[in-house]
């Protein structure tokens, strides 16, 4: 057989073998289901029907030529592209927008979070407690610090840390809670700061993914110490690579800010005169048309916001109907989400016993983007490799570091049951309209309807 121009070797097989796949079901079910499939439009994709989703999804990130590049032209042809002026004016916009006396930018989310940990105090022979079900860099940033990460399981109904759950997990040697507002659904922070406040304890928010996203009209990352954003090329307000810390506390955001210059002196952080760097810091400035980026991007952050907004809530409204689809909830006195991503759990036994990795397939081959999610946080290698280092021998008494005992007590199994269930879907699909939506919701109903012939011909 001859093969299109226009199709890699891979794309030309594998369109085929999906093809062959709907072919041999149907041979193998007789003239009758020949001649269902003949007329049937609800034949899925996977089994060689037409594709519910033809047009492309709003891609991302977004740019306006007319509009957006005036000052990073400007910025660039200047010549100062080290920090000044341009990310000063972020900053401060930043800061107005999320409701914070200061914010401070820098090279990434994940910095962010290692910066504010280290200035609020968090070190070797401290623990943070954090969620299960999280990017990397949340706990990587812990161990940075030389503290140990501790997990608190997840409440799969809202993807965030149980903070019911948290209370039972301090010890004497606990300092902070981390809690992430994961997707842009606000964690329960009216629980979380009574136990903090109760104990003692330092709270950092990792708002990684939460721009604009509200508990009680106040904006996540202005409940604890600090707020941490990220701005990479992925996320709601994409600049490539950047991040922010916001907080009200000068004090604390001079140190912060004397970090990510060397330590040199600013503000309240000063030494003697002529003296140099005052403290161990690192270099984590960003440059000034990264800053220009971002203030383009931030002209329609809150427009996007509530259209995701709205995408999201009608599309839950749709699928939430399906058996075996079992949609989010929010914590109490959540009044806005940034959607980040779009999650749903699928229960398999109401496809027939249709794998979710199946399932994905099927809906992959319907023109709808999706994939799995995380795997747990608590149990990869890294934790292992941490407590074998150098660094954390000196720190730790080797009681301390038995990893099988560690890991008996940070088991986390509603987390571990999510990270099989969940299923996701990117913040760029929301910007569509209703009838995007639909497709979306159009494509589940025709994958459950036929649940039972996709399973077996993808066994």
């Amino acid at each position: 057989m001859k093969r299109p121009v226009n199709l890699s070797r891979r794309e030309f097989v594998k369109k085929n073998s999906l093809a062959g796949i709907g072919a041999a079901v149907a041979l193998s079910a007789g003239p009758t289901i020949l001649a269902e499939c003949s007329a049937d439009a609800g034949v899925p994709a996977v089994l060689g029907g037409e594709k519910i989703r033809t047009k492309p999804w709003p891609s991302w990130p977004e740019w306006d030529q007319a509009a957006d590049e005036e000052l990073v032209l400007k910025t660039l042809r200047s010549g100062i592209w080290s920090r000044a002026k341009v990310v000063e004016e972020f900053e401060r916009k930043w800061a107005e927008t999320i409701g914070s006396k200061r914010c401070l930018a820098v090279v990434n989310g994940t910095n962010s979070l290692i910066t504010a940990l280290v200035q609020a105090g968090i070190g070797g022979g401290d623990e943070v407690i954090i969620p299960p079900y999280t990017f990397i860099a949340t706990a990587i940033a812990v161990l940075q610090t030389g503290a140990i990460p501790v997990f608190v399981d997840t409440d799969p109904e809202t993807y965030q840390i149980d903070a019911r759950k948290i209370e039972a997990k301090i010890t004497p040697r606990t300092r902070a809670i981390m809690p992430v507002h994961l997707f842009g659904f606000p964690a329960d922070m009216t629980r979380i700061m009574a136990i903090a406040k109760k104990h003692n304890l330092i709270v950092i928010e990792d708002a990684c993914q939460a721009w604009l996203a509200e508990i009680n009209h106040k904006k996540v990352g202005t409940f604890g110490l600090a707020g941490c954003f990220s701005f990479q090329n992925s996320k709601n307000i994409p600049i490539g690579e950047c991040g922010a810390i916001v907080s009200d506390d000068d004090e604390y955001m001079d140190r912060c800010y004397s970090y990510h210059n060397y330590g040199n002196p600013y503000g309240t952080v000063i030494g003697e005169v002529g003296a140099g760097t005052v403290m161990a810091g690192t270099k984590l400035r960003i440059t000034e048309y990264q800053a220009a980026i971002g203030l383009a991007q931030l002209k329609r952050l809150d427009a996007q916001t509530t259209i995701r907004h709205k995408s999201a809530e009608y599309l839950k409204s749709r699928i939430g109907r399906i058996p075996g689809i079992l949609t989010y909830k929010l914590n109490p006195g959540v009044t806005r989400v940034s959607y980040h991503i779009f999650p749903f759990r699928y229960r398999k036994q109401e496809f027939r016993g249709l794998s979710r990795e199946q399932f994905i397939r099927a809906l992959e081959a319907e023109g709808i983007p999706s994939w799995g999610g995380y795997t747990p946080l608590n149990k990869m290698p890294y934790l292992k490799n941490a407590f074998l280092s150098k660094n954390f021998k000196l720190m730790y008494q080797p009681e301390m570091l038995d990893y099988d005992k560690y890991m008996e007590r940070n088991q986390c199994p509603l987390n571990d049951q999510l990270c099989e269930e969940a299923v996701w879907l990117m913040q760029n699909i929301l910007l569509g309209d209703r009838s995007d939506m639909d497709d979306i919701a159009n494509a589940i109903e025709r994958i459950h309807k036929n649940a039972e012939k996709i399973k077996n011909a993808l066994s």
